[in-house]
Protein backbone atom coordinates (compact mmCIF):
# COMPACT_ATOMS: atom_id res chain seq x y z
CA UNK A 1 0.00 0.00 0.00
CA UNK A 2 1.57 3.22 -1.20
CA UNK A 3 0.36 5.96 1.16
CA UNK A 4 1.53 8.65 -1.28
CA UNK A 5 -1.52 7.74 -3.41
CA UNK A 6 -3.62 9.36 -0.67
CA UNK A 7 -1.97 12.79 -1.04
CA UNK A 8 -4.42 15.51 -2.05
CA UNK A 9 -2.85 16.26 -5.44
CA UNK A 10 -2.77 12.57 -6.42
CA UNK A 11 -6.40 12.06 -5.33
CA UNK A 12 -7.42 15.17 -7.28
CA UNK A 13 -5.69 13.78 -10.36
CA UNK A 14 -7.44 10.42 -9.99
CA UNK A 15 -10.88 11.99 -9.55
CA UNK A 16 -10.44 14.40 -12.44
CA UNK A 17 -9.38 11.59 -14.80
CA UNK A 18 -12.06 8.98 -14.11
CA UNK A 19 -13.47 9.54 -17.59
CA UNK A 20 -10.12 9.84 -19.37
CA UNK A 21 -8.81 7.32 -21.88
CA UNK A 22 -6.47 4.92 -20.08
CA UNK A 23 -4.25 4.56 -23.15
CA UNK A 24 -3.80 8.34 -23.29
CA UNK A 25 -2.88 8.52 -19.60
CA UNK A 26 -0.36 5.73 -20.02
CA UNK A 27 1.20 7.50 -22.98
CA UNK A 28 1.38 10.91 -21.29
CA UNK A 29 2.38 9.60 -17.88
CA UNK A 30 2.31 11.76 -14.75
CA UNK A 31 4.70 14.09 -12.96
CA UNK A 32 4.38 12.46 -9.54
CA UNK A 33 7.67 11.21 -8.14
CA UNK A 34 6.44 8.95 -5.33
CA UNK A 35 3.59 7.35 -7.31
CA UNK A 36 4.03 5.46 -10.57
CA UNK A 37 1.63 6.06 -13.45
CA UNK A 38 0.75 2.35 -13.32
CA UNK A 39 -0.43 2.72 -9.71
CA UNK A 40 -2.63 5.69 -10.60
CA UNK A 41 -4.13 3.80 -13.55
CA UNK A 42 -4.97 0.90 -11.20
CA UNK A 43 -6.75 3.32 -8.85
CA UNK A 44 -8.75 4.87 -11.70
CA UNK A 45 -9.79 1.51 -13.19
CA UNK A 46 -10.79 0.06 -9.82
CA UNK A 47 -12.69 3.17 -8.72
CA UNK A 48 -14.64 3.27 -11.98
CA UNK A 49 -15.83 -0.29 -11.34
CA UNK A 50 -17.22 0.86 -7.98
CA UNK A 51 -19.47 3.68 -9.22
CA UNK A 52 -22.52 1.41 -9.64
CA UNK A 53 -21.43 -1.72 -7.80
CA UNK A 54 -20.07 -0.04 -4.64
CA UNK A 55 -21.46 3.53 -4.55
CA UNK A 56 -20.63 4.01 -0.84
CA UNK A 57 -16.95 3.38 -1.55
CA UNK A 58 -17.06 5.46 -4.74
CA UNK A 59 -18.57 8.48 -2.95
CA UNK A 60 -16.35 8.30 0.13
CA UNK A 61 -13.22 10.52 -0.10
CA UNK A 62 -9.73 9.00 0.03
CA UNK A 63 -10.69 5.36 -0.44
CA UNK A 64 -7.70 3.23 -1.42
CA UNK A 65 -8.51 0.75 -4.19
CA UNK A 66 -6.87 -2.63 -4.78
CA UNK A 67 -6.40 -4.28 -8.16
CA UNK A 68 -9.60 -4.13 -10.24
CA UNK A 69 -9.82 -7.95 -10.12
CA UNK A 70 -10.58 -7.68 -6.39
CA UNK A 71 -13.46 -5.32 -7.24
CA UNK A 72 -14.79 -7.68 -9.90
CA UNK A 73 -14.80 -10.60 -7.46
CA UNK A 74 -16.39 -8.81 -4.51
CA UNK A 75 -20.09 -8.70 -3.65
CA UNK A 76 -22.08 -5.68 -4.71
CA UNK A 77 -23.59 -3.49 -2.03
CA UNK A 78 -27.07 -4.70 -2.96
CA UNK A 79 -26.21 -8.36 -2.43
CA UNK A 80 -24.12 -7.65 0.67
CA UNK A 81 -27.02 -5.75 2.25
CA UNK A 82 -29.33 -8.66 1.41
CA UNK A 83 -27.06 -11.13 3.24
CA UNK A 84 -26.98 -8.95 6.32
CA UNK A 85 -30.78 -9.12 6.59
CA UNK A 86 -30.93 -12.84 7.39
CA UNK A 87 -27.64 -13.35 9.26
CA UNK A 88 -28.34 -12.86 12.95
CA UNK A 89 -26.09 -13.33 15.97
CA UNK A 90 -23.33 -11.78 18.03
CA UNK A 91 -20.19 -12.88 16.16
CA UNK A 92 -19.12 -13.72 12.61
CA UNK A 93 -15.81 -14.55 10.96
CA UNK A 94 -15.22 -14.07 7.24
CA UNK A 95 -12.38 -16.43 6.39
CA UNK A 96 -11.98 -15.14 2.82
CA UNK A 97 -12.40 -11.44 3.55
CA UNK A 98 -11.37 -9.89 0.24
CA UNK A 99 -12.28 -6.20 -0.18
CA UNK A 100 -14.52 -6.36 2.90
CA UNK A 101 -17.87 -5.36 1.42
CA UNK A 102 -19.77 -8.23 3.03
CA UNK A 103 -18.09 -7.62 6.41
CA UNK A 104 -18.99 -3.93 6.22
CA UNK A 105 -22.67 -4.84 5.91
CA UNK A 106 -22.52 -7.70 8.42
CA UNK A 107 -21.11 -5.20 10.94
CA UNK A 108 -24.38 -3.26 10.78
CA UNK A 109 -26.27 -6.16 12.38
CA UNK A 110 -23.58 -8.23 14.14
CA UNK A 111 -21.44 -6.78 16.93
CA UNK A 112 -18.19 -8.77 16.58
CA UNK A 113 -16.77 -9.25 13.07
CA UNK A 114 -13.44 -10.85 12.18
CA UNK A 115 -12.11 -10.29 8.64
CA UNK A 116 -9.37 -12.70 7.54
CA UNK A 117 -7.46 -12.01 4.34
CA UNK A 118 -4.33 -13.95 3.35
CA UNK A 119 -3.11 -11.12 1.05
CA UNK A 120 -1.35 -8.80 3.52
CA UNK A 121 -1.51 -5.76 1.24
CA UNK A 122 -5.23 -6.23 0.62
CA UNK A 123 -5.80 -6.68 4.37
CA UNK A 124 -3.95 -3.39 4.99
CA UNK A 125 -6.08 -1.63 2.38
CA UNK A 126 -9.31 -2.97 3.90
CA UNK A 127 -8.26 -1.94 7.41
CA UNK A 128 -7.59 1.61 6.21
CA UNK A 129 -10.85 1.80 4.20
CA UNK A 130 -12.99 0.64 7.13
CA UNK A 131 -11.75 3.70 9.03
CA UNK A 132 -12.55 5.99 6.11
CA UNK A 133 -16.05 4.49 5.94
CA UNK A 134 -16.58 4.89 9.70
CA UNK A 135 -17.42 1.20 9.85
CA UNK A 136 -18.29 -0.38 13.18
CA UNK A 137 -15.17 -1.95 14.73
CA UNK A 138 -14.03 -4.91 12.61
CA UNK A 139 -11.02 -7.01 13.56
CA UNK A 140 -8.86 -7.45 10.44
CA UNK A 141 -6.40 -10.32 10.38
CA UNK A 142 -3.77 -10.71 7.62
CA UNK A 143 -3.90 -14.49 7.72
CA UNK A 144 -5.36 -17.53 5.98
CA UNK A 145 -8.85 -17.85 7.44
CA UNK A 146 -8.66 -21.63 7.78
CA UNK A 147 -5.37 -21.29 9.64
CA UNK A 148 -7.00 -18.78 11.97
CA UNK A 149 -9.79 -21.27 12.73
CA UNK A 150 -7.27 -24.03 13.39
CA UNK A 151 -5.16 -21.86 15.69
CA UNK A 152 -7.99 -20.35 17.73
CA UNK A 153 -10.64 -22.08 19.84
CA UNK A 154 -13.14 -19.23 19.45
CA UNK A 155 -16.69 -20.30 18.65
CA UNK A 156 -18.52 -17.98 16.25
CA UNK A 157 -22.23 -17.64 15.61
CA UNK A 158 -21.48 -17.64 11.88
CA UNK A 159 -18.66 -18.47 9.48
CA UNK A 160 -18.84 -16.77 6.09
CA UNK A 161 -16.88 -17.98 3.06
CA UNK A 162 -16.56 -16.62 -0.47
CA UNK A 163 -14.11 -19.07 -2.08
CA UNK A 164 -12.03 -18.04 -5.06
CA UNK A 165 -13.24 -19.52 -8.34
CA UNK A 166 -9.79 -19.20 -9.87
CA UNK A 167 -7.46 -22.18 -9.47
CA UNK A 168 -3.71 -21.80 -9.97
CA UNK A 169 -3.53 -24.67 -12.46
CA UNK A 170 -7.13 -25.22 -13.62
CA UNK A 171 -7.99 -21.57 -14.23
CA UNK A 172 -11.63 -20.60 -13.66
CA UNK A 173 -13.52 -23.44 -11.96
CA UNK A 174 -17.13 -24.20 -11.06
CA UNK A 175 -16.93 -27.10 -8.57
CA UNK A 176 -16.59 -26.32 -4.87
CA UNK A 177 -13.83 -28.88 -4.47
CA UNK A 178 -11.75 -26.97 -7.06
CA UNK A 179 -12.22 -23.59 -5.36
CA UNK A 180 -9.84 -22.04 -2.86
CA UNK A 181 -10.32 -22.90 -0.10
CA UNK A 182 -11.69 -26.38 -0.75
CA UNK A 183 -14.83 -26.13 1.38
CA UNK A 184 -16.01 -29.77 1.22
CA UNK A 185 -12.58 -30.84 2.49
CA UNK A 186 -12.79 -28.57 5.56
CA UNK A 187 -16.42 -28.90 6.64
CA UNK A 188 -15.46 -30.71 9.87
CA UNK A 189 -13.24 -27.80 10.92
CA UNK A 190 -15.93 -25.26 10.05
CA UNK A 191 -18.55 -27.02 12.17
CA UNK A 192 -16.10 -27.23 15.09
CA UNK A 193 -15.97 -23.44 15.16
CA UNK A 194 -19.59 -22.61 14.36
CA UNK A 195 -23.05 -24.12 14.12
CA UNK A 196 -23.87 -21.92 11.11
CA UNK A 197 -21.95 -21.56 7.85
CA UNK A 198 -22.82 -19.25 4.95
CA UNK A 199 -21.12 -19.91 1.61
CA UNK A 200 -21.26 -17.64 -1.42
CA UNK A 201 -20.70 -19.35 -4.77
CA UNK A 202 -20.76 -18.46 -8.43
CA UNK A 203 -24.19 -18.48 -10.13
CA UNK A 204 -22.66 -20.89 -12.63
CA UNK A 205 -22.42 -23.60 -9.96
CA UNK A 206 -25.05 -26.27 -10.60
CA UNK A 207 -27.30 -26.55 -7.54
CA UNK A 208 -27.35 -30.36 -7.71
CA UNK A 209 -23.55 -30.44 -7.88
CA UNK A 210 -23.33 -28.16 -4.85
CA UNK A 211 -25.68 -30.39 -2.87
CA UNK A 212 -23.56 -33.43 -3.75
CA UNK A 213 -20.45 -31.74 -2.32
CA UNK A 214 -21.93 -30.18 0.82
CA UNK A 215 -23.56 -31.49 4.00
CA UNK A 216 -26.31 -30.14 6.26
CA UNK A 217 -27.66 -27.62 3.75
CA UNK A 218 -30.64 -25.83 5.26
CA UNK A 219 -31.41 -23.13 2.70
CA UNK A 220 -30.21 -21.93 -0.70
CA UNK A 221 -30.66 -18.30 -1.77
CA UNK A 222 -30.53 -17.63 -5.51
CA UNK A 223 -29.79 -13.90 -5.71
CA UNK A 224 -30.26 -11.86 -8.89
CA UNK A 225 -29.81 -8.12 -9.40
CA UNK A 226 -31.96 -6.58 -12.12
CA UNK A 227 -32.71 -10.04 -13.51
CA UNK A 228 -29.07 -11.12 -13.65
CA UNK A 229 -28.16 -13.91 -11.22
CA UNK A 230 -25.11 -12.78 -9.25
CA UNK A 231 -24.60 -15.40 -6.54
CA UNK A 232 -25.82 -18.51 -4.81
CA UNK A 233 -25.86 -18.44 -1.00
CA UNK A 234 -25.71 -21.75 0.85
CA UNK A 235 -26.82 -21.78 4.48
CA UNK A 236 -25.43 -24.79 6.36
CA UNK A 237 -26.45 -25.72 9.91
CA UNK A 238 -24.56 -28.29 11.95
CA UNK A 239 -26.38 -31.67 12.01
CA UNK A 240 -29.29 -30.28 9.95
CA UNK A 241 -30.92 -33.07 7.95
CA UNK A 242 -34.39 -31.83 7.06
CA UNK A 243 -36.09 -30.25 4.05
CA UNK A 244 -34.07 -27.69 2.08
CA UNK A 245 -35.75 -24.36 1.38
CA UNK A 246 -34.86 -22.46 -1.79
CA UNK A 247 -35.36 -18.70 -1.95
CA UNK A 248 -35.26 -17.07 -5.38
CA UNK A 249 -34.94 -13.29 -5.14
CA UNK A 250 -34.50 -10.61 -7.77
CA UNK A 251 -33.20 -7.36 -6.25
CA UNK A 252 -34.10 -4.10 -7.96
CA UNK A 253 -34.24 -0.44 -6.90
CA UNK A 254 -38.03 -0.45 -7.17
CA UNK A 255 -38.94 -3.72 -5.42
CA UNK A 256 -37.73 -7.23 -4.71
CA UNK A 257 -39.40 -10.21 -6.37
CA UNK A 258 -39.25 -13.30 -4.16
CA UNK A 259 -40.41 -16.88 -4.50
CA UNK A 260 -39.74 -19.57 -1.90
CA UNK A 261 -40.22 -23.33 -2.19
CA UNK A 262 -39.12 -26.61 -0.68
CA UNK A 263 -36.59 -28.31 -2.95
CA UNK A 264 -37.90 -31.87 -2.55
CA UNK A 265 -41.46 -30.77 -3.29
CA UNK A 266 -40.49 -29.51 -6.75
CA UNK A 267 -40.12 -33.02 -8.19
CA UNK A 268 -43.62 -34.05 -7.03
CA UNK A 269 -45.54 -30.83 -7.64
CA UNK A 270 -48.54 -31.11 -9.93
CA UNK A 271 -48.33 -28.82 -12.93
CA UNK A 272 -51.19 -27.22 -14.83
CA UNK A 273 -50.83 -27.12 -18.62
CA UNK A 274 -52.78 -25.01 -21.06
CA UNK A 275 -52.65 -23.16 -24.34
CA UNK A 276 -51.86 -19.41 -24.17
CA UNK A 277 -54.81 -17.71 -22.44
CA UNK A 278 -55.17 -13.97 -21.73
CA UNK A 279 -51.88 -13.26 -19.96
CA UNK A 280 -48.34 -14.59 -20.38
CA UNK A 281 -45.70 -14.71 -17.63
CA UNK A 282 -41.93 -15.03 -17.90
CA UNK A 283 -40.17 -15.98 -14.61
CA UNK A 284 -37.22 -13.87 -13.53
CA UNK A 285 -33.67 -15.19 -13.79
CA UNK A 286 -33.49 -16.22 -10.11
CA UNK A 287 -36.49 -18.53 -10.49
CA UNK A 288 -35.12 -20.02 -13.69
CA UNK A 289 -31.80 -20.74 -11.94
CA UNK A 290 -33.59 -22.20 -8.90
CA UNK A 291 -35.48 -24.72 -11.05
CA UNK A 292 -38.88 -23.94 -9.51
CA UNK A 293 -40.69 -24.75 -12.76
CA UNK A 294 -43.41 -26.91 -11.21
CA UNK A 295 -43.66 -25.16 -7.85
CA UNK A 296 -44.44 -21.80 -9.39
CA UNK A 297 -47.32 -23.30 -11.36
CA UNK A 298 -48.76 -24.98 -8.25
CA UNK A 299 -48.31 -22.07 -5.83
CA UNK A 300 -49.48 -19.28 -8.14
CA UNK A 301 -52.15 -21.22 -10.04
CA UNK A 302 -50.74 -20.49 -13.49
CA UNK A 303 -50.45 -22.99 -16.35
CA UNK A 304 -47.34 -23.93 -18.29
CA UNK A 305 -47.35 -24.02 -22.07
CA UNK A 306 -45.18 -27.15 -22.25
CA UNK A 307 -43.17 -29.27 -19.83
CA UNK A 308 -39.96 -27.77 -21.26
CA UNK A 309 -41.37 -24.31 -21.99
CA UNK A 310 -40.87 -22.18 -18.91
CA UNK A 311 -43.58 -19.70 -19.78
CA UNK A 312 -46.87 -19.49 -17.88
CA UNK A 313 -50.39 -18.29 -18.66
CA UNK A 314 -53.68 -17.41 -16.98
CA UNK A 315 -57.04 -15.78 -17.70
CA UNK A 316 -56.82 -13.43 -14.72
CA UNK A 317 -53.87 -11.09 -14.17
CA UNK A 318 -51.88 -11.99 -11.04
CA UNK A 319 -48.80 -10.71 -9.21
CA UNK A 320 -45.87 -12.68 -10.63
CA UNK A 321 -42.11 -12.72 -9.91
CA UNK A 322 -41.05 -11.82 -13.42
CA UNK A 323 -42.39 -10.08 -16.50
CA UNK A 324 -46.12 -9.95 -17.26
CA UNK A 325 -47.69 -9.57 -20.71
CA UNK A 326 -51.15 -9.18 -22.24
CA UNK A 327 -51.50 -11.60 -25.14
CA UNK A 328 -52.76 -10.00 -28.36
CA UNK A 329 -52.23 -12.75 -30.94
CA UNK A 330 -51.31 -16.44 -30.96
CA UNK A 331 -50.17 -17.61 -34.39
CA UNK A 332 -48.74 -20.71 -35.97
CA UNK A 333 -45.04 -20.30 -36.66
CA UNK A 334 -44.61 -19.70 -40.39
CA UNK A 335 -43.75 -16.92 -42.85
CA UNK A 336 -47.41 -16.15 -43.46
CA UNK A 337 -47.99 -15.43 -39.76
CA UNK A 338 -44.95 -13.21 -39.53
CA UNK A 339 -46.09 -11.29 -42.59
CA UNK A 340 -49.55 -10.86 -41.04
CA UNK A 341 -48.03 -9.37 -37.90
CA UNK A 342 -46.16 -6.87 -40.02
CA UNK A 343 -43.53 -6.00 -37.41
CA UNK A 344 -40.29 -4.40 -38.54
CA UNK A 345 -39.20 -3.98 -34.90
CA UNK A 346 -39.98 -6.02 -31.76
CA UNK A 347 -38.53 -7.52 -28.60
CA UNK A 348 -37.94 -11.22 -29.28
CA UNK A 349 -37.62 -14.08 -26.79
CA UNK A 350 -37.30 -17.79 -27.52
CA UNK A 351 -38.28 -20.55 -25.07
CA UNK A 352 -38.02 -24.22 -26.03
CA UNK A 353 -37.63 -23.25 -29.68
CA UNK A 354 -35.19 -24.59 -32.31
CA UNK A 355 -34.05 -21.21 -33.67
CA UNK A 356 -32.14 -18.46 -31.86
CA UNK A 357 -33.17 -14.82 -31.52
CA UNK A 358 -30.43 -13.72 -33.93
CA UNK A 359 -31.54 -16.30 -36.51
CA UNK A 360 -35.15 -15.11 -36.29
CA UNK A 361 -34.18 -11.46 -36.59
CA UNK A 362 -32.13 -12.19 -39.70
CA UNK A 363 -34.75 -14.50 -41.19
CA UNK A 364 -37.67 -12.06 -40.81
CA UNK A 365 -35.72 -8.78 -40.89
CA UNK A 366 -36.98 -7.63 -37.50
CA UNK A 367 -35.10 -4.92 -35.60
CA UNK A 368 -34.80 -4.76 -31.81
CA UNK A 369 -36.91 -2.60 -29.50
CA UNK A 370 -40.34 -1.03 -29.42
CA UNK A 371 -43.45 -1.90 -27.41
CA UNK A 372 -44.22 -5.22 -29.08
CA UNK A 373 -42.99 -8.53 -27.64
CA UNK A 374 -42.79 -11.75 -29.61
CA UNK A 375 -42.34 -15.10 -27.88
CA UNK A 376 -41.33 -17.98 -30.14
CA UNK A 377 -42.10 -21.17 -28.26
CA UNK A 378 -43.61 -24.65 -28.24
CA UNK A 379 -47.02 -25.74 -26.91
CA UNK A 380 -47.99 -28.91 -25.06
CA UNK A 381 -48.78 -30.71 -28.32
CA UNK A 382 -45.32 -29.76 -29.66
CA UNK A 383 -46.67 -27.10 -31.99
CA UNK A 384 -44.36 -24.17 -32.77
CA UNK A 385 -46.16 -20.86 -32.16
CA UNK A 386 -45.66 -17.11 -31.96
CA UNK A 387 -47.22 -15.26 -29.03
CA UNK A 388 -47.49 -11.53 -29.69
CA UNK A 389 -47.84 -9.45 -26.50
CA UNK A 390 -47.74 -6.06 -24.89
CA UNK A 391 -46.01 -5.62 -21.53
CA UNK A 392 -48.34 -5.08 -18.57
Amino acid sequence: MNNDILHIEVQDFINSNLNSEISTLLLKGTSFVAVETREIIEQIEAKNKCEIKLPTWFKTPNIYYPNKLNIEQTSSELTAAYKSQFIKGNSLIDITGGFGVDCFYFSKTIQHITHCEIDKQLSEIVTYNFKQLNACPISTQAIDGLAYLRDHDTIFDWIYIDPSRRHETKGKVFFLSDCLPNIPEHLDLLFKRSKNVLIKTSPLLDISAGLNELMHVKCIHVVAVNNDVKELLWVLEKNYDDAIEVKAINLTKQNNDTFNFILDNEAHAEVLFNKPLTYLYEPNAAILKSGAFKSISKHLGVSKLHVHTHLYTSDELIEFPGRRFKIEHVLHYNKKSMKALGFDKANITTRNFPETVSQLRKKFKIGDGGNDYLFFTTTGNNEKIIVACKKV
